[in-house]
């Protein structure tokens, strides 16, 4: 969440909604495979009334206003500024993926993590160029949600939360606290300009893979839902896929991304 210390315009409270409507992008921008998750959906999903209104609600707000946002960023930035950008908040990433590398025990590749940012935030110009991937450091994709659940703490019920999108008790929790404070953005003093821009340049890489998401089921809840959950558990097995079916729609979803 994004701390307010003063007075907002219209404006600003525009741009905060704009911010936190990652019901789709977020989702979408990590979505790797769609299997049906191997729970009762009456268990994995028991507030799915609920939730789908919260959904419809998330999804009337980023098509009246992430989505066409999104579609002018795309149409006026050029590529090599798009990626840089890109690899900005993605050197900020590493500062969580270092941390629960370490708090998953994963030594070797929080030391991996480590290079990534020191060789991104000196060599890469603060982080403008990804000169730790040319090298050879590999690219985590860790957060606190799946600490915990390699803790062994249950993921809990499936939610749709209100602007923020799909989770889990767990993973919410974890969201909006820890990974909160592992963000640098977060200790900005232009912490909201940096959010927008993130959540705007992930929600135009994801228009390929819309036409993946329809394809997949009429009913877009359903869809999204056993993707992100289905997504959430191939993270946690870092990257470990359980079937080709899974592993051609990785490819499909991945072959979109410069589209």
């Amino acid at each position: 969440m994004v701390l307010i210390k003063q007075p907002l315009s219209m404006g600003v409270v525009v741009c905060i909604l704009v911010t936190l409507l990652s019901a789709c992008s977020n989702t979408l921008q990590s979505t790797s495979h769609s299997a049906t998750p191997n729970q009762n959906k009456s268990s994995v999903d028991p507030y799915e009334s609920i939730n789908r209104k919260v959904f419809a609600f998330n999804n009337a707000l980023d098509q009246s206003f992430l989505k066409p946002i999104a579609k002018v960023y795309k149409v006026i930035t050029p590529k090599p500024v798009d990626e840089t950008i890109g690899n900005v908040f993605a050197n900020f990433d590493d500062v969580g993926n270092i941390l629960n590398n370490t708090l998953q025990g994963n030594i070797d590749a929080a030391a991996e993590d480590m290079g990534r940012l020191l060789f991104n935030s000196t060599l890469g110009l603060g982080g403008m160029l990804d000169v730790a991937s040319a090298a050879g450091f590999k690219k985590s994709d860790e957060d606190f949600g799946q600490t915990l659940a390699k803790w062994g703490v249950k993921s809990g019920p499936y939610v749709m939360l209100p602007l923020l999108g799909p989770s889990t008790l767990r993973d919410a929790s974890a969201k909006l606290s820890v990974d909160r404070i592992t963000d640098p953005t977060h200790y900005h003093k232009e912490s909201l300009s940096f959010t927008v821009v993130d959540v705007i340049k992930k929600r135009s890489s994801l228009f390929g893979r819309e036409a993946v998401l329809k394809d997949l089921s009429d009913d877009k809840y359903s869809a999204l839902r056993d993707i992100w959950l289905q997504n959430r558990e191939f993270l946690i097995r870092n990257g470990q896929s359980d079937t080709s079916t899974e592993t051609d729609l990785i490819d499909e979803l991945e072959s979109l991304d410069d589209n």
